[in-house]
């Protein structure tokens, strides 16, 4: 399938921390969870099963990459993964790494937050680094 230029996803020329022909890595710009990352399927499909094995073994490993990269960068006290797509039906997974004392912990970031919370930021550039590292 191709793109569809109504989706954000699909119009979305945000720099990647990393890319190949099937998917991208890309920061969520969500000022209270500054590492907060996405992982975009680069065909505007909607669901997991819409893609052959081994696209869907691709993404995941993609998906666990950034976990790994996040894990060893912030030492989070947990990470999330979802994969929603409720407003936006353009494949894609959230990698959020989480905090006692973000704003939402421990509820998810997209309820109403408990306090103000710290911001846990990433070096992007070293973050990038270890993208490449993980998957060439």
């Amino acid at each position: 399938m191709s793109a569809d230029p109504a989706c954000p996803l699909c119009a979305d020329v945000a720099t990647a921390l990393w890319r190949d022909g099937r998917c991208r890595v890309v920061l969520a710009g969500e000022a209270r969870y500054p590492a907060f990352c996405r992982v975009v399927w680069q065909a505007h499909v909607a669901e997991m099963t819409d893609l052959a094995d081994d696209d869907q073994q691709h993404l995941f490993r993609v998906v666990l990459a950034v976990e790994t990269a996040l894990r060893g960068l912030l030492a989070p006290v947990k990470v999330n993964l979802a994969s929603l797509g409720n407003q936006v039906p353009h494949l894609h997974w959230h990698v959020v790494p989480r905090f006692v004392d973000d704003a939402h912990y421990p509820d998810a970031v997209w309820v109403a937050p408990r306090r103000a919370g710290v911001a846990h930021a990433v070096d992007v550039a070293v973050l990038a680094a270890r993208l490449h590292e993980l998957l060439g």
